[in-house]
Parts: structure tokens; C-alpha cells; sequence
């Protein structure tokens, strides 16, 4: 069988995260384990296709879509929510070489599916080349967030915000709605009947492909120097 015809979410998918919402404990889940480990196995081969065709466009370090799956199991050490379970199918894909930043990722949840990808906790020295590069020529960037393919698949770029300028960094300066950003997130919500839909799987790939070109922006500015320079180290 064609691994494209199997990998579509089907709607137990959805009702089984449903169940497991009004049932997050350890023993309807034991008790419900078949079923658990039926609708994990379309995840995966959904997973599974998805990085065959995210491969088509980009290269990819994660590999198999098995690999790309989150755990379900929550870890509530550190939460004040001790839910044993996550109620959503999640799992990402890390783009290859220390040349190519940022990553995809998917989450399916009754009601609050999306596809995101970008950087969500760039380290200090990451963020601040960005914003070193973002003050100096704001234009590169507002070209690729302002362009008729980003706006119509993602709106706008996400992500929190200082409330004043980052240190370092006036707040007069022309790119200052920018330089605020503590995260750069690419963010598509679907509709239950959308995840449900064939199309699908082609619409998530697309809607990695439209994220290239940030994508491919925040990489040139995290791998070069000031003079456009390959930095040292990189491969």
C-alpha cells in the first residue's frame, strides 16, 4: 500500500484524545492500551509520510517519523497539573547540519491543531546576533513576514514579546517591533475537519515549505559574521 493512502488522521485518532481527556489516568489507560497503540501506529505512518515529503524540499536530520514522535506520557515533576498524559498527537523534525536552524513541528488536538516551526527559546548568543542583524537591515526580514504567502498561511510572526527594548538596543530605533521578539514562531491553525481532510498531508507540507524562506533567513543570519562569513567551526 501506498504509505500517502494510509497516512491520513483518521477520526478515532481525534475521538481516541477525546477519551483520554475525560479519562487521564493511568488505569483507563492500561485498560485501554490496544486501543492506544492502534491509533499511535497511524500516527506514525501519517508521521512517517510527512517526513518523506518534507525531505523532498529540505534536509532533515530526524530519521524516521517514529523517531519525530513526542512521548505521550507527560512529565509532571515541575507542573502543578499532574495529568499523566498529554490529550494531543505532537512530534517535530530538526533540520540538518549546524548550517540549517530552526525546525518543524506538528501538534493534532480536537479543536486546537497546528503546524508551527521557527525558534521558540533561541539561546542569548542567538538572539542577539538576530537582533544585531534585524537592527542593521530590518527591510530583509519585513520583506519575507509582509509577503502574500507568509500573511495568507501564518498572518503574522508569533511569539513572546519584551514590553520595552532588549538591552543594548534603542528604543527609537526603526526595527524596534521586531528586536522585541524573545521567540520567532511560524504558526498555522487547522480545523478538526481539515486534519480529517485527505489533503491534509499536502497542506502541512506545504505549509513547511512556506516557512523556507524565514527559515532560510534566520539561518544565513546564525551561520555568517558581520562580513557574511562562514563562521568558524560550521559544516
Amino acid at each position: 500500500m501506498d504509505s500517502k493512502t494510509s497516512a491520513h488522521i483518521s477520526a478515532s485518532s481525534l475521538d481516541y484524545l477525546k477519551m483520554l481527556k475525560e479519562n487521564n489516568n493511568r488505569e483507563w489507560f492500561n485498560e485501554n492500551k490496544e486501543l492506544y497503540l492502534k491509533e499511535y501506529t497511524g500516527i506514525e505512518n501519517f508521521a512517517e509520510a510527512l517526513l518523506q515529503e518534507l525531505r523532498s524540499h529540505d534536509v532533515i536530520e530526524t530519521v524516521s517519523g517514529k523517531k519525530g514522535l513526542h512521548r505521550i506520557y507527560r512529565d509532571t515533576r515541575f507542573s502543578k497539573d499532574k495529568t499523566p498524559y498529554k490529550t494531543s498527537w505532537s512530534g517535530g523534525f530538526k533540520r540538518a547540519t549546524a548550517l540549517r536552524r530552526g525546525g518543524y513541528y506538528f501538534d493534532i488536538e480536537p479543536g486546537n491543531s497546528f503546524i508551527a516551526g521557527g525558534f521558540w527559546a533561541p539561546n542569548a548568543e542567538d538572539i542577539k546576533r538576530i537582533r544585531e542583524d534585524i537592527s542593521f537591515d530590518p527591510e530583509t526580514l519585513r520583506k519575507i513576514i509582509n509577503s502574500k504567502t507568509f500573511i495568507k498561511t501564518f498572518g503574522s510572526l508569533q511569539g513572546e514579546q519584551l514590553k520595552k527594548a532588549p538591552k543594548g538596543f534603542d528604543a527609537t530605533d526603526e526595527a524596534i517591533d521586531l528586536l522585541r521578539y524573545k521567540q520567532f514562531l511560524l504558526i498555522r491553525k487547522f480545523t478538526d475537519a481539515e486534519v480529517l481532510s485527505p489533503s491534509f498531508l499536502k497542506e502541512v507540507d506545504q505549509t513547511f515549505k512556506n516557512m523556507r524562506p524565514f527559515l532560510d533567513y534566520m539561518s544565513e543570519v546564525l551561520t555568517t559574521d558581520g562580513n557574511g562569513e562562514r563562521l568558524p567551526g560550521l559544516y
